[in-house]
């Protein structure tokens, strides 16, 4: 990519085409994300919220425009690049996607041991500071059936955190809390931006949009284009 970029964007795609298989969902995407940035992306199901997370984190390859995430270019990614880049990126998704037969340690465990960590007393330590980060110091040793859906999706923050990532994509995070554990969920993705990650929430939430107001983008026509007002929120 030219040298036009800015210092402290960590997501920058320019005039890009968002593909989902051979179906175009977004064109003409500008979309850049700076360090320690929390914002939305909303829209109506099928929109291509989705579709524009999963071609962030590589999911779904760019096929056209430019795109820089945590200084890996994705239209000229390689297959052997691909784990690297989501080690940058911390994942949470709306239906957690726990492994329920382990318990929250050793979720955490099989992730670390997945993306290279060896030593057993990193790897305790690594656990014990995630989730102490998201308020679970104490419910490492029990199995995920025995959580709540707030402390579960707390769990997969926690997971999302384990490599310190750069980037959180949080996919409709909240989309199966009541409305009080959303807010404690979203408050603490708040809270993880000001550590200077940049967190990039999809929702469809208008109590969260309104009660936590940042930067809003939505997708609409196979466009993304800025939410500038509050009336608008009534419209996603």
């Amino acid at each position: 990519m030219e040298a036009t970029h800015s210092l402290d964007a960590i997501i920058e795609l320019h005039n890009c085409q968002i593909w989902q298989q051979d179906h175009l969902v977004l064109k003409n995407v500008d979309f850049t994300v700076n360090r320690g940035e929390f914002m939305y992306l909303v829209g109506k199901v099928g929109s291509g919220k989705t579709s524009l997370i999963k071609t962030i984190n590589a999911q779904l390859p760019l096929k056209e425009g430019t795109g820089l995430v945590a200084g890996y270019n994705l239209s000229k990614l390689r297959e052997r690049d691909i784990p690297h880049l989501r080690r940058k990126l911390g994942i949470v998704f709306q239906d957690f996607q726990l492994l329920i037969d382990r318990t929250v340690n050793e979720n955490l465990e099989f992730v670390l041991k997945a993306t290279g960590w060896k030593n057993k007393a990193d790897i305790k330590d690594r656990i014990d500071e995630v989730l102490d980060k998201v308020g679970m110091g104490l419910k490492g040793y029990k199995m995920p059936h025995q959580l709540s859906g707030g402390e579960q999706q707390r769990v997969v923050i926690a997971r999302a955190l384990l490599n310190d990532p750069e980037i959180i994509l949080a996919d409709e995070p909240t989309g199966n809390l009541d409305p009080e554990t959303s807010e404690g969920i979203i408050n603490l993705l708040l809270e993880i931006s000001k550590t200077g990650r940049a967190v990039v929430i999809t929702t469809h939430n208008q109590t969260i949009l309104r009660k936590f107001p940042a930067r809003t983008l939505k997708c609409e026509d196979g466009k993304l284009l800025p939410i500038e007002k509050e009336e608008e929120i009534e419209l996603i």
